[in-house]
């Protein structure tokens, strides 16, 4: 179905998103970005990322995150005059569909120049001027957009700005190990708290809240644009899902409370947009609360220790492959003394295995009696059976909360570290980790007891062709991590086990 909002009383609906059809298009250039704006309400069409390519074969093409012609994908903002009767509110105040004019149509951030305004005005048939400013920073994705109205004329002038992005419909597709699960859609975030408006939702359910601050955005993997209002002040969160011939865009906005201009005084509407990668410092500097757009899931409660952690020690060694290397270290030393225990357990029941293989021959035929045997055993020898799990099972949440830091963390994208290495963030294009991995697991296999019942034994000796075979298709970061760990683990199962099984 299609969404709408009500309007706030004396003030008109929020302004569907529509196509651009006319209008000159101006281009900014500043260190960081390219951005293609529209003179017909200031929609900004399009922005390129000057400092991220696409990938690593095309260094010199940027990531294009704004989309008209592919995605349908823009940014609108613009005013809105309350209801005058018998007065067209279009005279009194320019929508994202009004025409201003620019005094050029190339506007470059010069060598030294730490700013630039690019600035749009709007002239009103009732003696209102409006000029709409565009504020760009040396170094920053952030863009203060500013609508400032002159009222020259001899009624106050009473309205509100309103910002909003467009999204043509995109799905989400992916699996877990294939590394390219990632969200594409909405969010805000209102009273503290992160929300996810997937298309679908919005098809379901308008948005319609009012509260103080937050944001809005639209975001994909590792990018995303945002509108910010002023955080003190009231803000009206809305959403549409307009139709233009036949193609459905989704809209998500938000409103100013209403501004009053005396005649011959002037009023100025503040907001930010941010065009730009998940930079979690960055994002956190701007806003509250913007960098959960970098969402781990489940596993946020291990993943930002974790990223956090190894920006600690990136800091230190520069490179993000090291960087791994010594996190799986540290995480090592820090289970070192559970992880002893249970390969003391493992190498425990690797020395009484014979007498564990003459259970089996002297109670074939009595599966009762094999069983108490087995546990007058371990009881004896003060042996855990389950005790060998406990490795894994300290890995898991390790492992997959490193995952989602290599998945969504747009700091490790297209990060190298040796060799052919270039990225670490996709899988290895000639699968040597993933091999060393396996060769690694079937090592570790050979230093601990084979299980004592003969299914479980096939099973095992096919575990490492299996997980060689998943891990072809995983970030090469994470095959890292687990090849470095298996090594560890085999130095640390070693030396116990030339101490126990040697002795016994």
């Amino acid at each position: 179905m299609q969404g709408s909002v009500a309007a706030i009383p004396g003030q008109a609906a929020p302004v569907p998103a529509a196509d651009n059809g006319v209008g000159q298009t101006l281009t900014v250039r500043t260190d960081t970005l390219v951005l293609r704006i529209n003179t017909r309400g200031g929609e900004i069409l399009e922005t390129d990322l000057l400092t991220y390519p696409v990938s690593l074969d095309t260094p010199d093409k940027p990531v294009k995150i704004l989309d008209l012609n592919g995605r349908n994908y823009v940014a609108q903002s613009g005013l809105q005059h309350q209801v005058v009767e018998g007065v067209d509110a279009k005279s009194l105040a320019p929508d994202h569909l009004a025409t201003y004019s620019a005094a050029q149509t190339e506007y470059t951030l010069a060598e030294g120049q730490n700013e630039l305004i690019v600035p749009l005005t709007w002239q009103g048939a009732n003696g209102v001027t409006v000029t709409k400013r565009f504020v760009f920073k040396r170094g920053s994705f952030l863009v203060n957009v500013e609508h400032e109205v002159n009222n020259q004329s001899t009624s106050i002038w009473s309205g509100t700005e309103y910002r909003q992005l467009k999204h043509g419909y995109a799905a989400n597709a992916g699996s877990l190990l294939s590394g390219v699960q990632a969200y594409v859609g909405g969010a805000y975030f209102h009273e503290g708290k992160y929300t996810k408006l997937s298309f679908d939702d919005l098809d379901e359910k308008p948005v319609n809240e009012t509260v103080n601050g937050g944001w809005v955005a639209m975001q994909e993997h590792y990018f995303l644009s945002a509108w910010i209002p002023q955080q003190d002040q009231e803000t009206q969160y809305y959403s549409m899902v307009p139709q233009s011939q036949g193609v459905k865009g989704y809209v998500l906005g938000m409103r100013s409370a209403v501004q009053q201009v005396a005649p011959g005084a002037t009023g100025l509407f503040k907001s930010g947009f941010y065009v730009g990668p998940k930079d979690q410092d960055m994002l956190e500097s701007i806003a509250t609360g913007l960098d959960l757009t970098v969402d781990y899931g489940i596993f946020a409660f291990i993943s930002k220790p974790i990223f956090w952690l190894m920006q600690m020690i990136h800091g230190v060694v520069g490179n993000w492959g090291w960087t791994i290397i010594f996190l799986t270290i540290l995480i090592k030393l820090a289970f070192f003394y559970p992880s002893a225990m249970s390969y003391k357990s493992m190498a425990k029941m690797k020395a009484v295995s014979p007498k564990l293989k003459e259970l089996n021959d002297r109670y074939a035929n009595d599966p009762q009696g094999k069983q108490k045997a087995m546990m007058d055993i371990y009881r004896k020898e003060k042996i855990n059976p389950l005790g060998g799990c406990l490795p894994i099972l300290i890995q898991i949440p390790v492992f997959m909360g490193l995952y989602w830091v290599l998945l969504e963390s747009v700091e490790l994208r297209q990060a190298p570290w040796l060799l052919w290495y270039k990225d670490l963030s996709i899988m290895d294009p000639y699968f040597v980790l993933p091999l060393i991995m396996g060769a690694s697991m079937w090592v570790q296999q050979k230093l601990n007891p084979p299980p004592a019942d003969p299914m479980q034994q096939k099973i095992f000796q096919f575990m490492p062709i299996i997980f060689t075979v998943m891990f072809l298709l995983v970030p090469a970061g994470l095959v890292l991590y687990w090849v470095v760990n298996n090594v560890l683990s085999i130095a640390q199962q070693w030396f116990i086990n030339k101490k126990i099984v040697g002795h016994a």
